[in-house]
């Protein structure tokens, strides 16, 4: 198929599933038709592991926002299909760059829509889409703006329809943002510097290293390197420390309340993300090309390595002392994003430590940390996180029941059979009510979690 027969194609979908519609299993259902339209549309010898891992990912984040609907899976579908169809027209550039190239169609997006001769591939016969835009589109839409027009200057005529249900600014509207999508998803644009910019992103180190280049003009590598040697050891000594205090606050010291309780540990939890991130990046500057191959630099790597090792080990400090306040205060969605930050901190860390190790590019880390954030982000939309956090608090004493009915998502099914326990009866109202609501929905403005609960049965309970 041309650009322009995707492109059509895709606000006709778009149109059908969203006119009047809310954000639910209708965009699952695009998901999977364009994941489908794009892996038909890929040349065959670009299909490979990678390729076809995203395909699986595109699918399965699909049927995730079929299923939740929430933020994370529409994050994870719209990463999914944006990745595949990069990675089945560019297979060469690196993920970074794919960014790069969303953010920059984003925002040309007007200026190249009127580059016709660019997405338009035409041919000497009429074809079907030309037709089209001759007797339908042209012709269509000038109808409609005469109509709102005429409709504006005579109540009868507005009134003759009034019983047809058909609302033609909400499906050229709707029109309007599936061919935006559309246009940026089978049209991008990469521009010939993000080609340039891909030989700077490898992991691996091309062509001969001068280790004798100084980052600064005014220190000699013999100076750099025992900068490095002496500011990795000061600091060793002075995570060293700060790990003895840490832990003494953390474990030691006498209880507070939840409150202060609760704040001091978001405060120490942040403050270790950012000194990890902090650490990664002085070791990102230390060991930039030459320091690599650097022979001399033996002892610089080792103390790097340590220093890795010991911001490890406050790492774990953290997510112990954050299991500590769940066991004691239950789960909250909070308390389970603290575990996702560390737990990205410390892919950073064993990243880092296998770029000193094996001689990586600095891009290694990024590259290998973008594969971890998406696949966080995957994670994170294939699992009922509501309904785990439900399940782990239901059993606690001091049950909080309308922070669970009002906080938390997806633990309807839970709830009611608490309330049928516990006979809440005003709980078991309103979870039944709430689920009942979205049953109502139209077909594609379904959320398929709630189609899943059998109300009938858990009324007769």
């Amino acid at each position: 198929m041309k650009k322009q027969h995707l492109i059509f194609v895709t606000v006709l979908a778009v149109v059908i599933l969203f006119y009047r519609e809310y954000i639910a299993l209708n965009l699952g259902i695009l998901g999977v038709f364009l994941s489908i339209l794009t892996f038909a549309q890929t040349k065959t010898e670009l299909r490979d592991r990678p390729f076809l891992f995203l395909f699986v990912t595109s699918v399965f984040s699909s049927f995730a926002f079929a299923w939740f609907g929430d933020a994370v899976s529409f994050v994870a579908v719209f990463s999914s299909i944006f990745l595949l169809r990069f990675r089945g027209t560019f297979p060469e550039l690196k993920p970074l760059l794919y960014l790069e190239i969303l953010l920059i169609n984003l925002f040309t997006f007007i200026i190249r829509v009127f580059n016709i001769q660019q997405w338009y591939e035409g041919s000497k016969e009429r074809s079907f889409v030309k037709k089209m835009i001759t007797f339908v589109l042209i012709p269509g839409l000038f109808t409609v703006v005469f109509f709102f027009i005429y409709a504006h200057g005579s109540d009868h005529f507005a009134n003759l329809f009034n019983d047809v249900d058909f609302q033609p600014l909400t499906c050229i509207v709707i029109a309007i943002i599936g061919f935006y999508w559309g246009f940026i998803f089978w049209n991008f644009n990469v521009q010939t510097c993000i080609f340039k910019q891909n030989q700077y992103l490898n992991d691996d180190f091309s062509g001969r290293i001068n280790t004798e280049k100084p980052t600064f003009g005014f220190l000699d590598v013999d100076s750099e390197r025992t900068s490095g040697l002496i500011s990795f050891s000061a600091l060793n000594i002075l995570l060293l420390i700060f790990l003895v205090t840490y832990n003494y606050e953390q474990f030691f010291e006498v209880s507070k309340s939840a409150n202060s309780l609760s704040a001091e540990t978001h405060e120490r939890v942040n403050s270790v993300i950012v000194s990890i991130g902090m650490a990664i990046l002085v070791i990102l500057f230390y060991f930039k090309k030459g320091f690599n191959f650097d022979e001399k630099s033996k002892s610089l790597k080792i103390s790097a390595k340590i220093w890795i090792g010991l911001n490890a080990l406050l790492l774990v400090s953290a997510i112990l002392k954050n299991s500590e306040y769940i066991i004691n205060f239950g789960l909250t969605y909070k308390r389970l994003g603290v575990y996702a930050f560390l737990a990205m901190a410390l892919i950073g860390l064993i990243f880092t430590f296998i770029k000193i190790q094996n001689r990586k590019t600095n891009a290694f880390l990024f590259n290998k940390m973008f594969w971890a954030s998406y696949g966080l982000i995957l994670v994170c939309s294939y699992v009922n996180w509501g309904a785990i956090i439900t399940q782990n608090n239901i059993e606690r004493k001091d049950f909080a029941e309308n922070f669970h009915l009002v906080s938390i998502n997806y633990n309807e099914r839970i709830l009611l059979d608490y309330a049928n326990k516990t006979g809440n009866l005003l709980m078991k109202k309103q979870i039944s009510q709430r689920i009942e609501s979205y049953q109502k929905e139209s077909f594609l403005s379904k959320i398929l979690y709630y189609e899943s609960i059998n109300i009938d049965q858990t009324k007769s309970k």
